[in-house]
C-alpha cells in the first residue's frame, strides 16, 4: 500500500496556461492523493489572493510545488524520493501506445505540456521510450487538459489496486492506509 503521506502520483504540468484547467487538476489530484508539479512560466496566478478569489478551498490539501524549469522539477522529483529519479510518463497526441500498455505504479509522475503546444520536442526526446497516448478518432486536435490527466490518474489507480498496491474500500474509496 502507499503511504497516506506519500503521493500516489506526481502530476506535471509544464507551462501550463488556462486557470480552470490547473484548478480542475488539482481538485483530481486532491481526490486520488497526487501531487502537483507546476512548471514555469504559468499563464495564470498562483497567490493566495488569486486563488480565494477563484474559491479554491481545496488548495492548500493539495501539496502544488513550483518549478522554474523542467529540470528543477526532476530535480525536486527525485528529492522526494531520497535521490532516485521518478519514473515519466509523457503524454502526449503525437505518441503511438495507448496509456493503458504503461505500468504505472506508485510515485510515478505523468508530464503534460501546455494546452496550445503540448510538450516541448526537447522533453518528448528525453522520454521517448515512455510515450504515451489517450486514444482518439483521427483529425481531432486533443482532449481537454484536464479531462486528460484525469484519465491518465485513474487507469493508473485500476492498475494499481489491480496489483494490489493500494486497496479499495467498501464505498469503492481509496483507502490510504
Amino acid at each position: 500500500m502507499f503511504a497516506a503521506m506519500a503521493s500516489l502520483f506526481h502530476v506535471v504540468l509544464h507551462e501550463p496556461e488556462i486557470p480552470n484547467n490547473t484548478g480542475n487538476i488539482g481538485r483530481t489530484c486532491v481526490a486520488l492523493g497526487c501531487a502537483l508539479h507546476l512548471v514555469r512560466p504559468l499563464g495564470f496566478d498562483t497567490s493566495e489572493h488569486a486563488l480565494r478569489r477563484a474559491g479554491m478551498d481545496y488548495w492548500p490539501r493539495l501539496g502544488v510545488r513550483e518549478h522554474d524549469s523542467w529540470a528543477d522539477c526532476r530535480a525536486e522529483l527525485a528529492r522526494v524520493r531520497g535521490g532516485e529519479p521518478p519514473r515519466v510518463w509523457a503524454y502526449t497526441t503525437r505518441a503511438t501506445r495507448p496509456h493503458w500498455e504503461a505500468d504505472l505504479r506508485p510515485g510515478d509522475a505523468v508530464l503534460f505540456g501546455k494546452e496550445t503546444q503540448g510538450l516541448p520536442q526537447g522533453v518528448l526526446d528525453e522520454h521517448a521510450d515512455r510515450l504515451l497516448a489517450l486514444p482518439m478518432l483521427p483529425g481531432e486536435r486533443s482532449l481537454n487538459l484536464a479531462t486528460a490527466v484525469c484519465a491518465a490518474l485513474c487507469e493508473g489507480v485500476r492498475q494499481c489496486a489491480a496489483r494490489g498496491d493500494l486497496a479499495l474500500r467498501a464505498d469503492g474509496r481509496i483507502d490510504p492506509g
